[in-house]
């Protein structure tokens, strides 16, 4: 499979699942409704799981800009030029994922009258408006995970002219039960706040699809706070390679 088109069946995986546990516990009149934070937690974890597994071999399994971002800044195995492309088709896959979660769930937001309840099926809204605060909460949770993607993986880096191993580079590397075990753990210690987007594509790419699709009583996107997941995860990506960089020099 072409790594670009990987990518973007992956993170379609990735949101049908993550953003269709959601879906299952805040519509109304669907099986798990009212389950909770831990299915919501575990069920992204799983998808997480399911995605890295079906793809990781393909195209490592980034999923996700700020995890391709930080791979790109804190190795020497994954060419800058790969970057735009995987970044396009990680978004396109999360308009996509997002669009099947409605089509799926298509007769639970026909009896829904909360626009929150549909929004947060698709995107992220802080439990606590604060800006500094949310873009804190997005920035740490998402340099825990790319930092532990890179340690754990220990890819390919330059230091002092030379090069430590050769592995794959991808989220496909550490095998696909430990990088759903990092998210749910995230989202468990550090979920409470913002949601813990983590990954534009995860949040920008659904609030797309809100914003586009006939959803009967759907409010607003929020907008106005969609920055705050593009751009916490993109700094924490950043910051984790180059603490990477600092721990392993």
């Amino acid at each position: 499979m072409d790594p670009y088109v990987a990518e973007f069946v992956g993170t379609l995986i990735l949101i049908l699942l993550g953003n269709g546990v959601v879906a299952n516990v805040v519509l109304p009149q669907t099986k798990g409704h009212g389950s909770g934070w831990i299915v919501i937690t575990a069920g992204w974890g799983m998808a997480v799981f399911v995605a890295v597994w079906c793809v990781g071999p393909f195209s490592g399994a980034h999923l996700n800009p700020a995890v391709t971002i930080g791979l790109a800044l804190g190795t020497s195995d994954f060419s800058w030029a790969k970057v735009p492309g995987y970044m396009a088709a990680q978004m396109l896959g999360g308009i996509a994922g997002g669009s099947l979660v409605y089509v799926f769930y298509r007769d639970h937001y026909a009896v829904s009258d909360d626009p929150g309840a549909k929004l947060a099926t698709f995107a992220n809204t802080p439990a606590i408006r604060r800006t500094s605060s949310n873009l804190f909460s997005e920035t740490l949770g998402t340099l825990v995970l790319v930092l532990g993607v890179l340690l754990a993986a220990a890819p390919t880096i330059e230091a002092a002219g030379e090069t430590t191993s050769t592995m794959t580079l991808g989220l496909g590397t550490l095998g696909a039960l430990p990088v759903g075990l990092l998210v749910f753990a995230i989202g468990l210690s550090l979920g409470g706040t913002s949601g813990y987007a983590i990954n534009p594509a995860r949040d920008l790419g659904p609030r797309i699809a809100h914003a586009l699709l006939p959803i009967p009583g759907k409010g607003n996107s929020n907008w106005g706070y969609a920055w705050i997941p593009v751009a916490g995860p993109l700094l924490g990506g950043t910051a984790a390679a180059g603490l990477f960089r600092a721990l392993v020099a």
